[in-house]
């Protein structure tokens, strides 16, 4: 599906979550971008979030929003258990279509959706909306540059604290739930920015009262012996920072490394350099931004985000899973 240059996105939501109602406010800074509809399990649902944000289109089911003739793009936001029969919806429809993160529950899923959208020949991406953030394309243009040499490690955390709430959906195992595909997801899906597939995948892991995990800690190996360490966890919050280290200098990426924010540039000698790039809104635009890019190129999957990548990610997460004895309800 090819938009023309003039003409604004007008995207579709499935659910009304707070991711939703974030990408809804976020939206907004974009002036070649609307949300024209939204889809609900209810009507009320759909009539709550679309009152808050001014959108026309209302409707009681996910098929209906899917089916909508005034809708080119659809963001996928309900939970990751759903997001395979969510987008396969989209999908099926000719939208363009942009899945939350993580992009499905497993690599096999994943694999089903990218499938689908080659048939069809309709636009997918995944929502992984940090690598798109200004600060996160400025790193790869130093490390495309050479700033830091040959780059040889990674260290990336993200640690939030949770009340112990089995009901919450970051405890339900029906929802995927855990600190891995939620939290962890960021670290992960960085250092696979940086060194592409692992050859080797060390985890560990804690578990929650419910049996999803707690805390786990993943060490990546890739060829050239090249190395990312990962962290993330339920019970703490960390300081979630993120450090990039090439032979000649290394990046320091503050807290909250997966949001806007600000980083440094060391040297081997110690010297500094800060690098701090204004910025508007929460940040889930940019990948918005990017879908219209690519929708008006006629392009059917982004380069920034490939589908090929996404599968990758989702292997490696599926691999994680095998080591630390997380398995979900929902899969078959």
């Amino acid at each position: 599906m090819a938009i023309a240059a003039d003409q604004p996105i007008r995207w579709g939501v499935i659910g009304t979550g707070g991711i939703a109602a974030t990408f809804a406010r976020d939206l907004a800074l974009l002036p070649d971008a609307e949300i024209v509809a939204v889809g609900s399990r209810s009507q009320a649902g759909a009539d709550a979030f679309a009152d808050r944000f001014a959108i026309g289109h209302r409707h009681s089911s996910y098929e209906a929003l899917a089916r909508d003739p005034e809708v080119d793009a659809v963001y996928v936001a309900t939970p990751h258990p759903m997001h395979r029969d969510n987008a396969l919806l989209a999908i099926q429809a000719g939208k363009a279509v942009l899945v939350e993160k993580p992009f499905t529950i497993n690599a096999a899923e994943a694999a089903e959706l990218i499938d689908a959208a080659k048939t069809q020949g309709t636009f997918l991406m995944e929502a992984m909306w940090t690598r798109f953030l200004p600060h996160v394309v400025r790193i790869r243009e130093l490390i495309a540059a050479g700033r830091l040499g040959e780059l040889r490690s990674m260290t990336a955390d993200h640690g939030q604290w949770f009340p112990s709430n089995p009901e919450f959906r970051l405890f339900a195992p029906e929802l995927g739930g855990g600190a891995l595909l939620d939290l962890g997801i960021y670290p992960l899906s960085f250092a696979s920015m940086l060194f592409g597939s692992p050859s080797t995948v060390t985890a560990v892991s804690d578990k929650a009262m419910t049996g999803v995990d707690a805390q786990t800690a993943v060490v990546l190996q890739y060829v050239g012996g090249r190395q990312s360490v990962s962290f993330t966890t339920l019970e703490t919050r960390t300081a979630n920072h993120a450090s990039i280290n090439g032979r000649d200098a290394r990046i320091e990426i503050d807290g909250v490394f997966y949001t806007p924010t600000t980083f440094s540039i060391i040297d081997r000698d110690g010297a500094t350099e800060r690098v701090e790039i204004a910025h508007e809104g929460h940040g889930l635009r940019h990948q918005a931004a990017e879908v219209g890019r690519c929708l008006r190129a006629g392009l059917v999957e982004s380069p920034v985000m490939p589908q090929a990548e996404t599968l990758s990610i989702m292997e490696t997460l599926d691999e994680v899973r095998r080591q630390i004895g997380l398995r979900y309800p929902t899969e078959v």
